[in-house]
């Protein structure tokens, strides 16, 4: 079984006494890849470092998480850019992320992460990288600005999908995939309601480890090798095996972040 973690934060200071461990227990269970999202500038230099280790494991993003979207925005953004567009050093990322809109935390400046989400979807188009999208409480308005932009050069993935049936219709009808991860065990997740409507061809898997462990981890710190529990409930849904889920959800991160 070969499964890709597309969306963890492997740098995190969680796994500072462990990560190489945590590395190889994902490998031992089958999860081969690895995509890096970046927070902001206080994370580029531990992600970068993480992918520069494991450059054929690890794939660093780059953007500006919507929490860390402030007064001062525009620094963080520019920063953001400079490593897009002219970097330091040569650096292939693997897609524009986190980028988003959070209303779960602070709204003080929604004004603010939306003129921050809509310039790094412009990015993403005009790079032709893939988009990791954060949604936390504002699920309709990040769709809806990516239906307003009506940009057929956009596509990614919306990172610990939680919405409706009619949420999921919209962002698979923009070509955007549907990030799956711990959520999905959850007794009151709501994801059995929802996803079993969806096309697998739609679904990647992900982890936002170090949060979201799904059960029997549920509390405790999140890793890549935890997948496997995610992919034992989505196979249940879908009628199918493990392993053949597995092998679908590798095949769509595989064409969402163009790994050949």
């Amino acid at each position: 079984m070969t499964l890709v973690d597309t969306h963890a934060h492997l740098y995190h200071a969680r796994f500072d006494e462990d990560r190489e461990a945590v590395l190889d227990r994902a490998a031992a269970v089958g999860v081969e890849r690895f995509y890096l999202p970046n927070i902001d500038s206080g994370s580029i230099d531990g992600m970068l470092a993480l992918a520069g280790r494991h450059p054929q494991r690890c794939f660093a993003m780059m953007g500006v998480h919507p929490c860390s979207i402030g007064q001062d925005f525009e620094k963080e953004l520019a920063l953001a850019e400079t490593w897009l567009f002219q970097p330091p050093q040569p650096v292939r990322f693997a897609a524009v992320g986190e980028i988003g809109l959070d209303y779960y935390w602070d709204k003080t400046f929604v004004e603010q992460q939306k003129l921050a989400y809509l310039q790094q979807l412009d990015w993403a188009a005009r790079l032709d990288l893939p988009v990791a999208i954060h949604s936390r409480d504002s699920l309709e308005d990040t769709i809806g600005l990516v239906e307003g932009l009506g940009d057929a050069r956009l596509r990614g993935v919306y990172h610990c999908f939680n919405g409706t049936v009619e949420q999921a219709r919209r962002i698979t009808e923009m070509g955007f995939f549907l990030g799956i991860g711990g959520v999905a065990t959850y007794k009151n997740g709501g994801l059995d309601q929802v996803l079993p409507g969806v096309d697998p061809s739609f679904l990647v898997l992900e982890t936002d480890a170090p949060f979201l462990a799904p059960v029997p981890h549920r509390g405790k710190r999140n890793e890549p090798a935890y997948l496997r529990d995610v992919v034992a409930v989505l196979a249940q849904w879908y009628g199918s095996t493990p392993e053949a889920l597995a092998q679908r959800t590798t095949e769509n991160a595989n064409r969402l972040f163009g790994f050949a």
